[in-house]
């Protein structure tokens, strides 16, 4: 019942609207060309943003918001059509349609306060995205995620077991996944998944400054005494916790403040900034340049 609300709440809202994303060498006409292109097919601008590195070699990144009647059935020709302007500026580049919901598999362990900020915001209309199913190496949330008509599976992970149930995982989300979240789940993803989901992967991590590996981070952030606490939102690379970066917020703690609280105000900024991240990756707004990320927001 709340996915067919969600995605009525979407199709009534995008419909007739396309996205299209663009990044390529920097040179003079993209843009004129890219806006011919459009209006020669019927497209009407709605909303467009860019950004050059350096005009003289740099690359160029751009996102498209447009309006083309009927656009959800002539997408794929739309598509075709536009592959020779790609061509010429060296493209790499997608059109979308907005009001198709992504599908999104979540992660989850034990804590499950940035799974509940999730559903929170896709119940209320916020994340156009189907939820095809939660995966957990623990049954906590399965009756929160069941309780919603969400398919949950929980698949135990030990260090003889882990090849076995990334196997599985991969089966589960064969058709039914275009990206995954990990919504503080307490596993490190093997290459065999993460290359399979390049660029597809988020993950929410805490940071600090100074940043605190290993177990107990609020512990030895207490010990430190530090000042301001934060959580980063990024891709999944094979390099742990260091893949592109898509979004960060700090708070400010004092002396005051123990570790029970730090954890809490560190629990807090960790959902924001996650649904934050979620949101954008959905609404086709960041654009991947090596190891960095190109939002507009």
């Amino acid at each position: 019942m709340v996915a067919q609300q969600v995605k009525t709440i979407f199709q009534e809202k995008y419909r007739g609207v396309g996205r299209m994303l663009i990044a390529c060498p920097d040179r003079p006409g993209i843009v004129a060309s890219v806006s011919k292109f459009l209006f020669e097919n019927g497209a009407n601008i709605m909303q467009s943003d860019q950004y050059t590195q350096d005009p003289e070699g740099g690359m160029f990144f751009m996102r498209i918001e447009f309006f083309k009647e009927g656009i959800e059935d002539s997408i794929d020709e739309l598509r075709r059509a536009f592959a020779s302007v790609a061509d010429e500026f060296e493209m790499n580049w997608k059109i979308t349609l907005a009001s198709r919901p992504k599908k999104m598999v979540i992660f989850v362990s034990k804590e499950d306060h940035c799974l509940r900020e999730l559903l929170w915001n896709w119940q209320a209309g916020d994340l156009n995205a189907e939820i095809t199913m939660v995966i957990s190496n623990h049954e906590d949330s399965r009756d929160l995620v069941e309780s919603l008509g969400i398919p949950f599976y929980h698949l135990p992970v030990t260090a003889e077991t882990k090849a076995e149930v990334e196997r599985k995982q991969r089966e589960l989300m064969e058709g039914n996944v275009d990206f995954i979240v990990l919504a503080r789940y307490m596993q490190i993803l093997s290459p065999y998944l993460v290359e399979h989901y390049r660029n597809r992967v988020i993950n929410i991590h805490h940071s600090f400054l100074p940043a605190f590996i290993g177990g107990k981070p609020y512990d030895q952030a207490h010990k430190r005494g530090v000042k301001i606490i934060g959580a980063t939102a990024h891709y999944v690379t094979e390099e742990l916790d260091a893949g592109p970066i898509i979004e960060q917020d700090v708070s400010r703690v004092s002396h005051r403040d123990n570790v029970g609280e730090l954890k809490k105000e560190g629990r807090h900024i960790e959902r924001i900034v996650l649904a934050r991240a979620v949101k954008w990756h959905i609404e086709d707004r960041i654009l991947v340049d090596k190891n960095k990320t190109v939002v507009f927001t």
